[in-house]
Parts: structure tokens; C-alpha cells; sequence
């Protein structure tokens, strides 16, 4: 029998752990519609999620539309097609590989300063002491960041996508000699709405995610500084894997019936 409770053990505790992120979502979205509302603080928040991501998700976005477009031209040269890498650079670039990629960095960057942010308020006692201070954590802390990653990570994707593109263009046009206004009009004739807006809502969906599961993992962290680590390693990999899925779920949403 030891062999079964183990894994019911496991099992178990997966549910458990399920149950402790639905109730932080409910209690946090909550907080995030209901009044009073810090400005100054979904501002900051904002700022350091929109404005300070946003080289290294340009630069991960460029070279990603380079490095598309060769591959693609390699590819596509053994079956006399190269006149699809345009096509394919845009299309890949919005639809997927744009809020992926911005949201991984994303994640990298901010879900780990806030997981790291909220654990060493949870060890140090800060957050104690605002609920001494008749503040609410939850108000405070988590529905900034909330609502801020929501809202600037499709702008940060609707950069990566343009710089992206471009990436694909300027590798098509000076290293692979297309035409540059072909290469345009065949990026603009194969690029439909729901391409857009499907990359959009797939960013704000991970925007959300690496805000919750930076701030769940920040804010049930304990055990010194021990705790702080392994609640920001934690926060990076679980928000990297529910990405990954999130991005096939939203991709058989959109794209299934097409």
C-alpha cells in the first residue's frame, strides 16, 4: 500500500495546491474591480512591467524574426518556395511567437522581482505590518500588478510584433535580395485581423499569469531567505510551463475551426 499513498500524497496535494491558487485568483480579482484603487502604484507597476521590459523583449523580438526568416528561406529553397518567408515571418510572429516570447521574458524578469519583492516582505514581516495598518495586502500589492501586467503586456507584444517583422525584413531584403516592395505587399496581403488579436489576448491571458503566479508565490513564501528562492524559482518555471499550455489552449480557441 505504501506505493498508492504516495501517490495519493501527491495527488493530493496537487488539488490542495490547485485550490490555494483559485482562491488567491478569486480574492485577488476581486480586489482588482472594487474600490479604493492605488493609481500611483498601478502606474509604477505599469512603468517597470511595460517600459523597462521593453529592450529585451525588442531585442529577443528582432533577432527572433532575423533567425525565422533564414530558417524559413533555408526551408522553403528545397521545395522552390521561397516567396512564402514573408508569410511566414508575419504569421509566426503574431500569432505565436510574439506573446510567447514576450511573455517567457517577461516572466524571467518580473514574475521573479515579484515573486522575490512580495517573499521578502512575507519573511520580513511588511506584510504584517500593513495589516497592522488596516491595509490590505491584496488591495495593495497584488491588484496593482494585476492589473498593470494585464494591460502593458499586448503593448509589449505589439512592439515585438513590429520589430519582429521587421527583424524578418531587413534579413529578406539585404542578406536573402528580395524586392522590397514585394516583400511588403505580401506581409500585408497575408496578414488578417484575427492574427492581431489573437497574439493580443494570448498576451493579455500571460500578462495576467506571470503577475498572479509571481505574486501567489511571493506572497505563501517562507523559510528565510531559502524561502524567497525557491518562491522565485517557482514563480518562473510555473509561469513558464501554464504559458506553454495557455498558448495551445488559446491557439485550439482560435485557429480550430479555421
Amino acid at each position: 500500500m505504501n506505493p498508492l499513498a504516495a501517490i495519493g500524497r501527491v495527488f493530493l496535494g496537487f488539488l490542495a495546491g490547485i485550490g490555494r491558487i483559485a482562491l488567491f485568483t478569486i480574492t485577488a480579482v476581486s480586489h482588482c474591480v472594487r474600490p479604493p484603487f492605488y493609481p500611483t502604484l498601478i502606474a509604477r507597476q505599469m512603468l517597470d512591467i511595460g517600459y523597462f521590459s521593453l529592450p529585451v523583449v525588442g531585442l529577443t523580438a528582432l533577432f527572433t524574426g532575423m533567425v525565422l526568416a533564414l530558417q524559413s528561406y533555408t526551408g522553403f529553397a528545397r521545395f522552390q518556395a521561397e516567396g512564402a518567408v514573408a508569410t511566414v515571418v508575419v504569421l509566426s510572429m503574431t500569432r505565436e511567437l510574439g506573446p510567447v516570447i514576450a511573455g517567457l521574458m517577461v516572466a524571467g524578469r518580473i514574475g521573479a522581482s515579484m515573486a522575490a519583492e512580495i517573499g521578502t516582505m512575507r519573511v520580513t514581516e511588511q506584510i504584517d505590518a500593513l495589516v497592522t495598518l488596516s491595509t490590505n495586502p491584496f488591495k495593495y500589492l497584488v491588484a496593482p500588478r494585476l492589473i498593470a501586467g494585464l494591460a502593458m503586456l499586448p503593448l509589449l507584444v505589439l512592439v515585438a510584433d513590429i520589430i519582429g517583422v521587421l527583424g524578418g525584413y531587413l534579413v529578406g531584403v539585404y542578406k536573402l535580395n528580395f524586392n522590397p516592395s514585394a516583400y511588403l505587399k505580401q506581409t500585408a496581403d497575408y496578414l488578417e485581423t484575427i492574427d492581431v488579436v489573437s497574439g493580443l489576448v494570448k498576451a493579455g491571458v500571460f500578462g495576467f499569469v506571470v503577475a498572479l503566479l509571481g505574486c501567489f508565490h511571493g506572497y505563501h513564501s517562507g523559510g528565510g531567505a531559502q524561502g524567497v528562492g525557491r518562491a522565485t524559482t517557482n514563480s518562473v518555471v510555473s509561469s513558464s510551463i501554464m504559458i506553454l499550455i495557455l498558448d495551445y489552449m488559446l491557439t485550439e480557441i482560435f485557429f480550430a475551426t479555421r
